[in-house]
């Protein structure tokens, strides 16, 4: 597409002519949408519509949570989970505990801990006569509602925030029939001790609505399919939070059938408790820098490891155990510290996986302005979707002109549709952008934010 020379910019307080012919079309009244666009270097105000009132911003929260976490953590920040020996180790024997110690790294994965359970062995550890201790101090360890907010715990995006957060806690189940003996195979990842799977009964017919025909039961020691599973299927995967296992419980499984795996044993149960002040430090896992875990929590969308950084942010400021509300309250501090409102700003659980979150697009978007002229500025930028090519935004724009020249991070909910970056414009000129729609027609609006975001790059 071209620049169109004669369309002329909207006054400060009106929408764009596409945008607004867009949500006429879509029966989404004017009120319902927000919108501000502000070029970063001068400061000047392209666009502005309802900037001002507070909307729920769904994923585009992230940008708030991320932003304050490199600002206020740095960019070398990264997470350590410790491992430590509270007793007598005597040949490959530990006559006591062994201990660990989480601080809420958000990416640690099964391949992570299997390389962090070498370590241990390495110091010729095998066997283990006490007990496994968790040290899950450093967030608060209250029950979590998983089916609180859509009412699907099964759901991985629905797991809980936890010091020792392993794989997102989730599991990855994997459907195997075979006709030849009639019979279907579930294979899990990651292996669990002591975790019974059932398989359903293979049979013929449509594969249809096949989670449901599973007519899953999760229980702590397994799970069983007593329903069916279609032949005509072939091999499908699932991906589910298994909330009938706390956090304790699904680690402990883990580290347990890994270290058989290895060929140690534990003998004592697992408990959660405090670090002893005898015990000694025996191994470290660090986590990938900062920069590269907002990579993931801003171009995938990913609610588990946002939930993970803004209770970082509280236990960096001191308030530990960690809590949500810790998390908001040093975000809103520091959006005061930059002489903006957050009066109007409420953070409930920093991933926009929630239907109280509010924002308005003008502090959103003054606040990208802001992080654009900060040092920090690349990594932010490159956290987000680049439209027309990955993340989110992968399938959007791809055959107009303002693909590849913006950075945008999406959110959706049933009656929300948001955008938020940043446009590189046709002119050069770069401009921080938020529109956010609230209404029972949005899961529509994308035509309107598309609209909105070739309207800049020609434009502006």
């Amino acid at each position: 597409m071209t620049a169109c020379a004669t369309v002329k910019p909207p006054r400060a307080q009106e929408l764009p002519q596409g945008v607004a012919e867009s949500l006429e079309r879509l029966a989404i009244p004017p009120e319902a949408a927000s919108i501000y666009v502000q070029e970063v270097e001068s400061g000047k105000l392209m666009a502005a519509f309802n900037s001002s009132t507070p909307f729920n911003p769904a994923s585009t929260m992230k940008l708030v949570t991320t932003n304050a976490a490199l600002e206020l953590l740095g960019p070398t920040f990264s997470w350590k989970t410790q491992v430590y020996v509270n007793g007598v180790v005597q040949g490959d024997v530990l006559n006591g505990d062994l201990i660990v110690k989480g601080n809420g790294d958000p990416k640690l994965m099964p391949e992570h801990l299997w390389m962090f359970l070498r370590q241990i062995r390495a110091k010729g550890i095998r066997e283990i006569r006490g007990s496994l201790q968790l040290d899950r101090s450093v967030f608060e360890q209250g029950w979590h509602d998983a089916a609180a907010f859509d009412g699907d715990p099964l759901k991985p995006y629905n797991a809980g925030p936890d010091a020792l957060l392993l794989n997102y806690k989730s599991l990855t189940l994997r459907f195997l029939p075979n006709g030849m003996n009639g019979s279907a195979r579930v294979l899990m990842e990651p292996n669990l001790v002591d975790y019974t799977v059932t398989a359903p009964a293979l049979v013929n017919g449509d594969c249809g609505d096949w989670k449901g025909k599973l007519q899953p039961q999760f229980h702590a020691g397994g799970m069983v399919f007593p329903g069916t599973y279609s032949l005509s299927c072939g091999e499908k995967i699932w991906h589910v939070h298994p909330y009938t296992l706390s956090h304790s419980q699904y680690f402990a499984a883990v580290f347990r059938q890994m270290w058989n795996d290895m060929g140690g044993s534990i003998l004592g149960p697992t408990t959660d408790g405090l670090l002893p002040a005898s015990a000694q430090l025996i191994a470290e896992w660090q986590s990938a820098a900062l920069p590269e875990i907002i990579r993931d929590i801003n171009k995938y969308s990913n609610n588990v490891m946002a939930r993970q950084l803004l209770y970082t942010l509280g236990a960096a400021s001191g308030a530990i155990p960690a809590t949500a509300q810790s998390g908001a309250d040093a975000i809103r501090a520091w959006l005061a510290s930059k002489g903006m409102d957050a009066s109007g700003v409420v953070i409930e659980n920093g991933s926009g996986l929630s239907r109280n979150e509010r924002i308005s697009a003008g502090t959103l978007g003054r606040m990208l302005t802001l992080a654009y002229r900060s040092p920090l500025m690349p990594e932010l930028i490159s956290s987000m979707p680049l439209v027309g090519y990955d993340g989110s935004m992968r399938r959007r724009l791809q055959n107009h002109s303002v693909a590849g020249h913006a950075h945008i991070k999406t959110g959706s909910l049933i009656d929300v549709r948001s955008i938020a970056g940043y446009v590189l414009a046709m002119s050069g000129k770069r401009y921080a952008v938020v529109s956010i729609i609230n209404h029972p027609n949005a899961p529509v609006a994308q035509e309107a934010h598309d609209a909105l975001l070739q309207w800049v790059y020609e434009q502006g």
